[in-house]
């Protein structure tokens, strides 16, 4: 496309940042599960779960352990969730009450803001399962998923996901969830068209799309509205928040996306320098109970009934998202007690090394986190000093220049799905959809 004409210079004098939803206009609402037993954190116990389900001895039974919802029921046709990208053999079409084969492959979602668990990816479980988000989930998708702005409490205004994000928030209203691509492969960014090439224009540095996510990821505020980002013509601010950005993404994703082992992202679940790293001082219960997670400032250790993590730095225990602190949340997720005879009660028997591993990755995260505190703070800082000189007449990029420069609003088409069918996705009872 032709790019759109440069901003002049005395566009600045409006100040009003650009909405996220402009910037990013195709967005998705959360999964709606409708049943719990379908989602957990760990993959063994939704296979047992789902053998339970088919084990029942009638129908009636059946029926009382799925627990039916308005959306799906033993009798629902639903077509199959598009999947062959995130997991091996999809799910099979058939009603649920002839259903007679082995579990699905779970797949891994983020629950929050920061929470991996496991869900069955099978449409006829999932009362709103969201198949666009599906069908775009690959090795180069970065998710990006408004968290509830809950007044006096803090948290990021954005999550970053590899994984497909359900978008659930633990308090307050759930957001939307923007992937940065709207096709497989990194193709077709998420963003306003002609946005990268002004920015580049402007700038005079090159653009890429994961370069606007992560200035996003630095910049974005949340407003009475949804997040609002204010942008620069500086390029020094930009790239410095860039770089920022891109770390904050790593961290968000676990290692999966925006690695760089030159600027020291690494590969792989991000780790803590060795005196700094947490580990296991003292053995956890074999059965951790609910109401059993304690912070000890002092030791700056998490503790649980006799067992002891540290160490585990303030900021990492005080790290709230969705309105929630993310570590007690994460806790009450895997000690909650289920009710009797429901398929939520199968679960592991005892706390799994694999459980253990996930609460140490969780803490490094939330730690190197809060570590870029203080860089957020002064780059938001110069971003506000930015504001001020628009204010009196300097230039700038406000939300009126975007518009003037044609990229604003954006074509209707691009706040809606793209059309991204390349393998025929099986409908109802084993038949091919017509599309």
């Amino acid at each position: 496309m032709t790019p759109p004409r440069a901003v002049g210079s005395n566009a600045g004098a409006g100040h009003d940042a650009p909405a996220l939803a402009d910037l990013m206009p195709w967005s998705v609402a959360p999964l709606l599960y409708g049943r719990s037993w379908a989602v957990a954190p760990d993959a063994q116990a939704l296979r047992a779960r789902w053998a339970a389900l088919l084990a029942a001895p009638d129908e009636a039974e059946r029926e009382r352990l799925l627990r039916p919802s308005r959306a799906r029921g033993l009798h629902t046709p639903v077509p199959q969730l598009p999947v062959p990208r995130l997991a091996g053999l999809p799910a099979a079409t058939t009603r649920l009450a002839r259903e007679t084969g082995p579990c699905p492959d779970p797949v891994r979602v983020l629950h929050g803001a920061f929470d991996q668990q496991w869900l069955i990816p099978d449409h006829r479980l999932i009362d709103a399962a969201r198949p666009e988000l599906w069908r775009v989930a690959d090795e180069r998708q970065i998710f990006a998923v408004e968290q509830a702005r809950i007044p006096n409490v803090p948290g990021p205004a954005l999550s970053f996901s590899a994984v497909l994000p359900d978008g659930r928030s633990p308090a307050g209203k759930p957001g939307r969830i923007r992937p940065l691509y709207r096709r497989p492969g990194g193709q077709d960014p998420n963003l306003a068209p002609g946005l990268t090439e002004l920015l580049g224009e402007l700038l005079g540095l090159p653009v890429t799309a994961e370069d606007v996510l992560a200035w996003i990821t630095v910049a974005g505020l949340p407003g009475r509205d949804g997040v609002v980002v204010p942008l620069t013509r500086d390029p020094d601010l930009w790239l410095a928040a860039v770089g920022l950005g891109r770390t904050t993404i790593w961290l968000h994703t676990r290692g999966e996306r925006c690695a760089d082992p030159a600027a020291g992202r690494p590969g792989g679940q991000p780790r803590l320098p060795g005196g700094r790293r947490p580990y296991v001082r003292a053995p956890l219960p074999g059965v951790p109970r609910a109401g059993e997670l304690e912070y000890d400032p002092e030791q700056q250790a998490l503790r649980v009934g006799a067992g002891l993590v540290s160490p585990v730095p303030a900021a990492a225990w005080d790290f709230h998202a969705g309105g929630v602190r993310v570590l007690e949340a994460w806790y009450e997720r895997r000690t909650a007690v289920a009710a009797p005879g429901t398929l939520e009660a199968l679960r592991p028997s005892r706390w799994t090394r694999a459980t253990t591993t996930e609460l140490l990755e969780l803490v490094s995260v939330l730690a190197m986190l809060a570590e870029l505190r203080p860089e957020r703070r002064r780059l938001a800082e110069r971003l506000e000093r930015e504001a001020g000189a628009r204010r009196a007449g300097a230039a700038g990029i406000s939300a009126d220049a975007l518009r003037r420069a044609g990229v604003l609003p954006a074509p209707v088409g691009a706040r809606r799905p793209a059309s991204v069918l390349d393998h025929h996705e099986e409908g109802p009872d084993g038949q091919f959809a017509l599309l």
